[in-house]
């Protein structure tokens, strides 16, 4: 049985073959064009988090903009922001707890904008279970990523449930959560996505139950965020504000064209089921859209740092970050 690192490992060499028509052009097509290149370093394989990315390079938004941007699935998810930090990338897709930790561990990075707006991190069960309600995960199996913070999740929904995190077993799978739930083998998984794990359970006829940890007392947050180096927003923001522009129009362009954008995706993600992909988008473009009156990729400042205390009093980071350092959102277009 491959494991879930080969897995993931297969699927980012399938990724990086893609044909450049669809991630961006060559450097002769970019001379041709007169666009820039730009860097862009996924935070994992294609998936529909990147409807926006995928339907502005299908477009041509990009091109429009200057930018001859080239989209890449990282061999290692925890590379992007490293990368981006040390200025061998124009942009990377990054998560907000980990753009807290990187600036405590004085990684000189800040998020630029908001890509998936509220979080995807769920908690997830089939009906065999048994699981109404966090209070009914006593006595239960519950896998994870065994990802520090999503632990820190769980301990959280299990104590506002008045449960005993003793009476629980945690198994850390990495990123093979469905296998253990599928089989029986784990009662639910926390860390699994809404619109990925989730929308797969659903598309398979088994009425999972999917809560997202911000129904269950964790403070919201921005799941997927666009992260760059804090120097060059400084001294040269003027590529990622184009950057920010051709996406707003990519994803308005989802939203209008769900059909074009799954194609788009389909074809850049090599290996991916149209139906099952067209099933995920449909699940990710509300969390994508932007809110009336609001600018495209706007990030909460309160949001932030109310996430960031509860990140603190959870002993995941030393102090509460200010936002000031985290995030910028002068760079976002003006609002509609």
């Amino acid at each position: 049985m491959i494991s879930a690192k080969m897995l993931f490992r297969l699927l980012a060499l399938l990724a990086l073959c893609i044909p450049l028509a669809a991630c961006g052009s060559d450097d002769d097509g970019a001379a041709a064009t007169g666009a820039e290149p730009f860097d862009l370093v996924l935070d994992f394989y294609v998936n529909p988090d990147h409807a926006g990315i995928y339907q502005a390079l299908e477009a041509g938004y990009f091109e429009e903009a200057g930018l001859d941007v080239e989209a890449r699935v990282p061999a290692d998810p925890a590379a992007p922001i490293k990368q981006v930090a040390a200025g061998q990338v124009d942009l990377a897709i990054s998560y907000e707890p980990e753009v807290m930790l990187a600036r405590e561990q004085g990684l000189d990075v800040v998020a630029v904008g908001a890509l998936v707006h509220g979080p995807l991190t769920s908690l997830i069960s089939l009906p065999e279970a048994g699981i109404a309600e966090p209070a009914d995960l006593a006595g239960k199996t519950v896998v994870t990523a065994g990802i520090p913070y999503q632990d820190a999740y769980l301990e959280t929904i299990l104590g506002d449930a008045g449960v005993d995190p003793a009476d629980v077993e945690v198994v850390d799978v990495g990123f093979n959560l469905l296998p253990p739930v599928l089989s029986g083998r784990a009662d639910a998984m926390l860390g699994g996505f809404l619109n990925v794990e989730g929308v797969q359970l659903a598309e398979r006829g088994d009425d999972p139950s999917v809560i997202p940890v911000d129904e269950l007392g964790i403070p919201t947050y921005d799941e997927l965020v666009l992260v760059a180096n804090a120097e060059r927003v400084s001294e040269d923001p003027e590529q990622i504000e184009a950057f920010l522009e051709a996406l707003e129009r990519g994803t308005d362009d989802a939203a209008a064209d769900p059909e074009a954008t799954t194609a788009a995706l389909v074809e850049a993600g090599d290996g991916l089921d149209p139906e099952l992909t067209r099933a995920e988008l449909e699940a990710t473009l509300p969390r994508l859209a932007t809110e009336a009156g609001e600018q495209f990729g706007y990030m909460d400042p309160a949001e932030w740092q109310a996430f960031g205390e509860y990140l603190t009093v959870e002993g995941q980071l030393d102090e509460a970050p200010g936002t000031d350092d985290l995030f910028t959102n002068d760079l976002l277009p003006l609002a509609k």
